[in-house]
């Protein structure tokens, strides 16, 4: 049984570990294998290792109220069950977490949990040291990882996926047969102009799936992180600093979470990067990231950060420093059951571009790499199943079934710029179906050519789903926050 995985980020890589014939196995990446929102990622990843002071009950209570009442409880339940499991595989595969002075794992702390329970690898390059521990591993079974080919179409016939159309940088196709494929492509940050995210995060794994018929879900949930640089290319100043004592100001100096939210700067992520927000509306002026109390232990403990905010010319050692909100991660995607399986037979997600209801509408801190981690293993392992039918709660097919794979009449500056305004922090209806009219105008082009049109296209296309999303849902939940919603007009007035 054939089985190919688009991605390379740890739920791509988790499954070909987990897959119970590496000779079957077929790993495809569009660039390097390294570039993955996994390999940039600081934080860490969540998950019960100290059962004296932890429990699992405790990670499923957090999870549940970050995810603002929407979240799937199964699902929950699952992520957090498997993850003592998934953090062994992770060092059995030679991920290096810190240790503590007295050897046992280092345990951060970060928004919204109730005890420490993060893990770090390298002090704040977490997402590097799973990758290259991964790629290592995934490599060593006799896997192949064919990097620089764009998956651009599903194949299907009969109504189950077949195999995967491919381009190469280089210009050439190729159609792959395979008996399963497995998405594990990540989110969509690009669509942005800021992001986090990687030059990759294209949205290709939701495209690739709307296209063929898949459904979806909760694609109006988008997190925004608090705290990126606020400079040109947006770098992520992780929370953990935050976890660990540093605090927002504005420029008066005034530490303005402790108005906005009782657990100040460790509040959800939408309600600290809303307040950031509006603190820079209301003042015109910018916010600042005070992590001062710090001093020169910031070197020793964020040592990536420490090197990339001092290449941005800042001190921050000594001095705060100007951040802004960046578009981070997105909540919603194809539709999956616990195994990663989804209404296409033949048809797995797993990781960001999946959306199994376990973020509802706010991810928890550092959930994610844990739900790659626990989702990816999970499809792995059902893989060998037989074709899937749907059996989860419903979920809103939000489809366009008359889309083509057709190059977009904008560039993708335009683009980014109409879902900042239109679909951001906050929306409202005239500002959606606005935004909503002005995508539908740029479709309709001749079928793209190179990866970078592909690209282009598949954003439009997940810009365009999103936008609906978001006008549908007229009540704010979580990330997705409603500036027209009566409840938020009463609490403003």
């Amino acid at each position: 049984m054939t089985t190919v995985i688009v991605g390379t980020g740890i739920a791509g890589l988790v499954c070909a570990l987990a897959h119970p014939r590496p000779e079957d196995v077929l790993v495809l990446t569009k660039a390097e294998p390294t570039a993955s929102n996994t390999f940039a990622a600081q934080g860490g990843i969540a998950a019960v290792t100290d059962p004296a002071g932890d429990s699992i009950a405790a990670h499923v209570a957090d999870t549940l109220t970050a995810g603002a009442g929407l979240c799937d409880a199964a699902a929950v339940r699952a992520l957090c069950a498997d993850g003592p499991d998934r953090i062994a595989d992770l060092i059995a595969a030679g991920v290096p977490f810190d240790r503590s002075p007295a050897g046992g794992l280092a345990r951060g702390l970060e928004a919204a949990h109730s005890v420490a329970r993060i893990l770090h690898a390298g002090g704040d390059a977490t997402g590097a040291g799973i990758a290259e521990a991964l790629l290592r591993a995934v490599t060593g079974r006799g896997i192949e990882v064919r990097p620089h080919t764009l998956v651009t179409a599903l194949i299907t016939d009969g109504g189950r996926v077949r195999g995967v159309r491919t381009l190469t940088s280089g210009g050439a196709g190729e159609d792959i047969t395979a008996d399963a494929v497995v998405l594990a492509t990540g989110g969509a940050g690009q669509l942005y102009p800021y992001t986090s995210n990687p030059e990759v995060a294209t949205a290709d794994g939701v495209a690739l799936a709307a296209r063929a018929g898949a459904v979806l879900a909760d694609l109006e949930f988008y997190q925004f992180h608090p705290t990126t640089l606020a400079l040109p290319g947006n770098f992520l100043i992780s929370e953990a600093v935050r976890g660990e004592g540093a605090v927002l100001r504005d420029h008066t100096g005034e530490r303005f979470m402790l108005a906005v939210h009782p657990d100040a700067e460790l509040a959800p992520r939408d309600v600290v990067a809303r307040g950031v927000a509006d603190r820079m509306r209301e003042t015109g002026a910018p916010v600042f990231l005070d992590a001062t109390a710090f001093g020169d232990r910031l070197a020793t403990r964020f040592p990536s950060i420490d090197a990339a905010v001092r290449a941005a010319g800042l001190d921050w050692a000594h001095e705060p420093v100007p951040i802004t909100p960046a578009a981070h991660y997105w909540m919603g995607g194809v539709a999956t059951d616990l195994a990663g399986r989804t209404s296409l037979p033949g048809l797995y997600a797993v990781g960001e571009v999946a959306r199994t209801g376990v973020h509802g509408a706010n991810r928890l801190a550092s959930n994610s790499l844990l739900e790659g981690a626990v989702f990816g293993h999970r499809a792995a392992l059902a893989l060998s199943d037989g074709p899937f039918e749907h059996a989860g709660k419903p979920v809103e097919d939000q489809n366009d079934r008359t889309v083509r794979a057709t190059s977009a009449r904008c560039t993708r500056d335009e683009l980014q710029q109409a879902v900042w305004e239109g679909v951001g922090l906050g929306r409202d209806d005239a500002g959606l179906a606005a935004t909503e009219a002005r995508l539908a105008g740029w479709s309709g082009e001749p079928a793209p050519a190179t990866v970078a049109e592909h690209e282009t296209a598949n954003l439009l296309l997940a810009a365009r789903l999103m936008a609906r999303a978001a006008r549908a849902r007229t009540r704010s939940a979580g990330a997705h926050f409603r500036t027209d919603d009566a409840r938020v007009l009463e609490t403003a007035s």
